[in-house]
């Protein structure tokens, strides 16, 4: 699996959030590539939309499942309905997310904290796990995880969402020792603030805008299409000994005003 069409021909792979921003530029990376894609969300008008979109570019088969990421019973349904389509899954991407609530971590609703770590952190573990029962214990695979620059330092206002990223982080590297042995890769990819519709606050920000100017040495937002490709290269035989790593796509925001 070097990324190249003839690679992933006949791969599977399931995309979580798959109707918009990241999920949606991965699941057309994959399916460009060949794969035979699974996108979920869960409003299914919007995950119409997407397929209906992603059906657009030729190239690989593709299956929309309705599915919140935070229920255990959607997270068994969604990976069933992948294998009863494809009879495999070698592809887990991560990528559905809440943030219900902006502010100080002491003022959060339990319902917020419920959703949030629900969302963010049991979601991918028990897809994973759901993954790894159906297909990849047997077969080797890769999961890829969707964390935050936000794992790793505080920030004011995104103080719950920063915690299940943290968590998310150590939570791959732990899934990466217990499966590696089984031929399954398992790492994350750490984004700071892309555009996109789920970091609009943000990217609208204008304190964020001049953070970003003079802390970023590109001194601009990432796209989409830009962590989608580094995701692709996780999948690919090209990091086939990468393992555990949570990569920052930040462009060196992360080091700090010190560069």
């Amino acid at each position: 699996m070097n990324g190249s069409p003839s690679a992933l021909a006949g791969k599977a792979a399931l995309v979580t959030g798959g109707t918009r921003g990241i999920g949606f530029a991965t699941a057309r990376a994959l399916l460009a590539g060949g794969c035979r894609v699974a996108i979920s969300a869960r409003k299914p008008v919007e995950l119409e939309q997407a397929a209906q979109q992603l059906a657009r570019d030729p190239g690989g088969d593709l299956i929309a499942v309705p599915a919140n990421a935070g229920s255990p019973e959607d997270c068994r349904r969604l990976v069933s309905e992948v294998m009863r389509a494809y009879s495999r899954l070698d592809i887990l991407i991560n990528n559905a997310a809440a943030s219900p609530h902006f502010g100080p971590l002491l003022a959060v609703e339990p319902w917020a904290w419920e959703k949030t770590f629900a969302v963010n952190l049991q979601g991918p573990l028990l897809l994973t796990r759901e993954a790894h029962q159906a297909w990849m214990r047997d077969h080797g695979g890769r999961v890829v995880n969707v964390s935050s620059v936000g794992g790793a330092s505080p920030a004011p206002g995104l103080g719950v969402y920063n915690l299940t990223k943290a968590a998310l982080n150590m939570m791959t590297r732990q899934l990466a020792v217990e499966l590696g042995p089984d031929g399954i890769l398992v790492n994350a990819v750490a984004p700071g603030v892309v555009r996109t519709d789920f970091a609009r606050p943000l990217v609208e920000s204008p304190a964020v805008q001049e953070a970003t100017q003079r802390h970023n040495p590109l001194g601009r937002f990432a796209e989409a299409e830009e962590v989608a490709g580094v995701i692709l290269f996780l999948v690919s035989d090209a990091a086939s000994y990468i393992n555990g790593a949570v990569i920052p796509i930040d462009a060196g925001y992360s080091i700090g005003p010190g560069l």
